[in-house]
């Protein structure tokens, strides 16, 4: 990712090795512990440890990875709930900045989506339809890094369990 940028050539070297592949378990200041793992580079599986809707786990969820410059990444996307997620990574300095945008439904009770959502997708897509959709619950925050460790690529085992099924201290691991 050293070549500069341009008005012509607006977008850095996409080098994706140095998150693709990785799992990463943070915490953000107001307490909520997440789990993510890179699949790929147009895909990651995520566990909700802690926070609102802790215990809600999703795979396969697609996504928008870029690389913005050495060693600083985004990964972006939209659920069937109508959450829509930013998340900038910088694994070297353990730093995260994650912004959720909650649609009101979600904030008014979250616990609908407290579930492996993958098995309820046409039940998310129901609640977002029917909403309330705004106004939107809007939470940007930064996390501390606790783990980040390569696992591999497209490994459906890195993420294939419930958060509340994990063994006791999963969550707590550091590295």
């Amino acid at each position: 990712m050293g070549t500069r940028t341009s008005i012509e050539h607006p977008a850095p070297e996409q080098d994706l090795d140095a998150i693709v592949g990785h799992r990463l378990i943070y915490t953000y200041a107001n307490g909520w512990q997440y789990e993510m793992y890179v699949k790929n580079a147009t895909t990651i599986d995520y566990r909700i440890h802690t926070g609102m809707v802790g215990g809600r786990w999703v795979k396969d969820q697609e996504v928008d990875l870029v690389g913005l410059g050495r060693g600083v990444f985004k990964v972006s996307w939209n659920e069937p709930t109508g959450t829509s997620v930013v998340v900038n990574i910088v694994p070297e300095d353990r730093v995260l900045h994650g912004t959720i945008f909650f649609p009101h439904w979600i904030e008014l009770d979250g616990s609908r989506t407290v579930l492996f959502q993958n098995d309820h997708l046409d039940d998310m897509r129901r609640f977002r339809d029917e909403g309330p959709t705004y106004p939107v619950y809007v939470v940007p925050e930064f996390a501390h890094i606790t783990l980040f460790e390569h696992v591999g690529t497209d490994d459906e085992t890195v993420i294939d369990t419930a958060p509340g099924d994990l063994p006791p201290g999963f969550a707590d691991r550091s590295n």
